[in-house]
This record gives C-alpha cells, sequence and structure tokens, in this order.
C-alpha cells in the first residue's frame, strides 16, 4: 500500500489514461452546487440580520452592547470550525465525501430553525441566548465539515481539463448563497415596520433557509460517491487519525499554502456580512439601502467567480489566480472605505461592488487550487485542516474586530487590517507550484499512484463487475 507522501512524490501521471467519464456527473454536481447554497445562506444570514434581532434575544442598555453579544455568538460558530474540520474531515477521507456533506446539511438547517423559531429573551429570559448558542454551536460543527467535503467533492467530479471551472462552482454557490441572504435581509427589512421586524419579521429568513435545508438534504442522499474517492479507498483503508497524522507528517508546506489560499475571508466575511452595518455606523446609511446595495455587488461575484475559474482552465492558476485578486485587495480595500464616507447611494453600491470584482477572482481559484495540493487519501483532511483554522482565526473574528474599530473611533483600521493579512498571503502565493493542466491527466493532484492503483483494480476485475463499478 503507498502513502501519501509516495503519491506526492512520484512522476507526473498525465500521460496515463484520464480516469473514466462518470455518467451522472451533472446530477451530482447539481446536488453538490445547491447543497452548499443552502449550508452557507444558513451561515451568513445571522451576521447579516444580528443588527436587528440583537435587542430581541441579547437585550443591553446600549444597542451597541447587544450587537456585540450577537456577534460574539457568532462568532462561537467559528470556533467550533477548526475542531469540527480537524476531527470529522479524515472522516470524509475515510468513510466518502458524500456520507459527510449529507451529515453537515442536515446540522445547518437543524440550527437555522431553532434560531427562527427561539422565543425572546422577553418570552424565556436566557434561555433564548443559550438557545442561540446551541444553534451556532450546531452550524458550526456543520460549517466545519462542509466546505472542505464540498471541494474534494466537485473537484473529483470534474473533467480533467475543467476542474478549474468545476471547483469555482462552490464558491459560485456560496457566492448565490450570500446574494439570496442579502436580499433576503433587505426584502424584510423594507417589507416590514421596525417594530414589526425586530419582533418578529427577521425570523422569517431563518426558518426558509431551515426549509430549504430539507430539500438540500435530499438531493444529497441521492448523490454518488466520488470516483478518485472510491478508487483511492480500495488501497488505501488507513483510520482517520492516521490519515491526520499524515497530513501533518508529510505535508507541511501544502498546509500552509492552503491556509494562506483561505486567509483572505478576513475580507470576504467582513463584506458579506459587516460592511451594511459598518456603513450604518460610520456614515448613518439606512440599513435597508445598503444591503439592497450589497446585493448588487453580490451580482458581479457570482458571475466572476465560474468565468475565472474556467480561464484558469486554459491560462493556469497561479499565474492570474489568486496573485491578481490579492494585489487588487490590497490597492482597493482602503480608498473604498475612504470613499464610503461620502453620500449616495450609488457610492454605496460602487464600493460594494469593486470589492466584489477583487474578492471574486480570489475566491474563484483557490478551492481547486487547494484540492489539486492534496492526494485523495488525505485530501479532505488536508483543506478542512488549513481552511478551518483560518477561517476561525481570521473569518469568524472579522466583524467583531471590524465593530471594535469603529467602536474605538477607527473605523479605517478595517482596512488596514484586512490589507495586512493579504499581505502575507500574496508572498506565500509566489510559492504555489502551478497545478492548471490543460490535458487529461488522470488525478486531481499532480501525483496520485494510489488512485491510478485503485482505477487499474476495478478495470481489471470482470467486465460485469467493472460495467457495476463505472456507472457509480
Amino acid at each position: 500500500m503507498k502513502t501519501s507522501k509516495e503519491a506526492v512524490g512520484s512522476p507526473d501521471p498525465s500521460g496515463l489514461p484520464e480516469v473514466p467519464e462518470h455518467p451522472r456527473r451533472t446530477v451530482n454536481m447539481v446536488a453538490g452546487t445547491i447543497g452548499h447554497f443552502v449550508e452557507w445562506y444558513d451561515w451568513y444570514i445571522y451576521g447579516l440580520l444580528a443588527a436587528v434581532f440583537s435587542g430581541q434575544i441579547f437585550p443591553s442598555d446600549s444597542p451597541f452592547a447587544s450587537l456585540i453579544a450577537a456577534l460574539l455568538t457568532y462568532a462561537v460558530g467559528f470556533v467550533v470550525r477548526p475542531l469540527s474540520g480537524i476531527i470529522i474531515s479524515p472522516l470524509a477521507d475515510r468513510f466518502g465525501r458524500r456520507l459527510i456533506l449529507t451529515l453537515s446539511i442536515s446540522g445547518m438547517a437543524l440550527g437555522a430553525l431553532i434560531i427562527g423559531l427561539t422565543p425572546s429573551f422577553a418570552t424565556i429570559g436566557y434561555a433564548a441566548p443559550v438557545l442561540f448558542l446551541v444553534a451556532r454551536i450546531l452550524q458550526g460543527i456543520s460549517a466545519g465539515s462542509e466546505a472542505q467535503s464540498a471541494i474534494a467533492f466537485m473537484v473529483e467530479h470534474a473533467p480533467a481539463n475543467r476542474r478549474g471551472l468545476f471547483g469555482s462552482f462552490s464558491n459560485m454557490a456560496s457566492g448565490f448563497a450570500t446574494l439570496a441572504a442579502t436580499g433576503a435581509a433587505a426584502l424584510v427589512t423594507s417589507s416590514f415596520t421596525p417594530a414589526d421586524l425586530a419582533a418578529w419579521g427577521w425570523r422569517i429568513p431563518f426558518i426558509a433557509g431551515g426549509i430549504l435545508g430539507v430539500v438540500g438534504l435530499i438531493l444529497r442522499a441521492r448523490a454518488e460517491e466520488t470516483p478518485e474517492f472510491e478508487a483511492t479507498a480500495l488501497v488505501d483503508q488507513k483510520s482517520a487519525p492516521a490519515r491526520l497524522m499524515d497530513l501533518l507528517r508529510e505535508h507541511p508546506k501544502a498546509l500552509l499554502q492552503a491556509a494562506a489560499l483561505s486567509a483572505p475571508a478576513v475580507a470576504y466575511y467582513t463584506w458579506a456580512t459587516f460592511l451594511p452595518t459598518y456603513a450604518k455606523l460610520t456614515t448613518g446609511r439606512d440599513l435597508a439601502s445598503t444591503l439592497a446595495g450589497s446585493v448588487i455587488g453580490l451580482a458581479l461575484l457570482v458571475v466572476i467567480v465560474p468565468v475565472c475559474g474556467a480561464l484558469s482552465d486554459r491560462l493556469g492558476r497561479r499565474k492570474i489566480f489568486p496573485i491578481i485578486g490579492a494585489i487588487g485587495m490590497i490597492v482597493l480595500f482602503y480608498p473604498l472605505l475612504l470613499l464610503l464616507n461620502q453620500p449616495g447611494f450609488g457610492v454605496y453600491v460602487l464600493v460594494s461592488a469593486s470589492g466584489w470584482v477583487v474578492l471574486g477572482i480570489w475566491q474563484s481559484i483557490y478551492p481547486t487550487i487547494q484540492a489539486e495540493l492534496f492526494p485523495a487519501a488525505v485530501r479532505v483532511s488536508g483543506i478542512g485542516f488549513a481552511h478551518q483554522l483560518v477561517i476561525a482565526v481570521f473569518g469568524g473574528t472579522a466583524p467583531l474586530i471590524a465593530a471594535a474599530f469603529v467602536g474605538a473611533g477607527q473605523p479605517m483600521l478595517v482596512a488596514v487590517y484586512m490589507i495586512a493579512i493579504v499581505a502575507v498571503c500574496l508572498v506565500v502565493y509566489f510559492t504555489l507550484p502551478e497545478t492548471g493542466n490543460r490535458g487529461d491527466r488522470a488525478t486531481v493532484a499532480l501525483a496520485d499512484p494510489e488512485v491510478l492503483e485503485g482505477e487499474h483494480l476495478v478495470s481489471s476485475t470482470s467486465p460485469a463487475t467493472d460495467g457495476a463499478n463505472h456507472s457509480r
């Protein structure tokens, strides 16, 4: 049995036959994309409506203190994510991507329903914030196992010369989720009076997210496992803890690179969940109008992500992406937040849209690069360990730190903070290998003999067995 280290160190298998086409690829990709959309809709809606429900669930003499309490509870979900990523990701490498994806969407939907149906503090007292905390822990566990499993699922189901495009679908789905969550927040804030919105209107998007989660659960339950997982599972049957140890021992450089690819999430979460609140706190803009402006900006994101993903299959991953995206963030973030001091709805739309353009360039490619950095036997573990730890440190705390800067009277430090983190990531990006390939490379990783050996075992069986395996 080959180790994952031997997989990475083996010669490039580009001349070997491509893994057979999967006849139900479209069905599986739709299940993965829609499920990912539901996951992140439920995740983002909390941050967007925190300023609305904070007084109902976390009452205080100061509205700002209530908001901070709500954002701290939001951050708890991020704290749980790396623990979930470290513990559950190896299970996806051992037992399959599909199983973990089905379980993750169940937890996320349940958390959304708990939040949407929890009575106010005035009705049940401290049980209200406790239930919110339980819901966020559930959602943190789910999110901690979702992203990396979905990335592996999408890329492993992709044709060899379209992995950049198919890998971008995961972040296109999360972009759609952000767009839908922002649209839902904008709709309820503009449709209800402030009293009705605070009393019960904010609950509607959460309940809708829980119902959508049931739909996503059904789709994922009907999806099929990826050919690369099934092939490597025939060769490598190590336990989940053993896979985690292999990952830490054999792939430290890839872990650092994967972490740097995820770290600009500090800017993503600031733009996605705090920019409307930032504009309200610093310039007095109406929250409903800023949410509407963010919807316009997010529409650009969901277009840019798959376009850049497709371009990476022709131009390469590293040459343009994510380096250009990181440079764009470093150059634009400070002047964009400075421009926000100017009045007008059009100014807010310009700021939001410009940020989403550079974020979209970065976001389109990093999932595929992360998948291509690791062999299939430790792929979910590798992405999950790096991604979820970084997201917890930088993503989950982003709205909280931004709110603290604003509260301290230093709003422009929000831009400085984001720029500093992205600048460090940019240095690491220059160490990335070029993982893009226009040809029919047989494996997602640059080299993965375990997958090739597993495919050989399948193809060497009897015709009846071979047909059954290749119709999966």
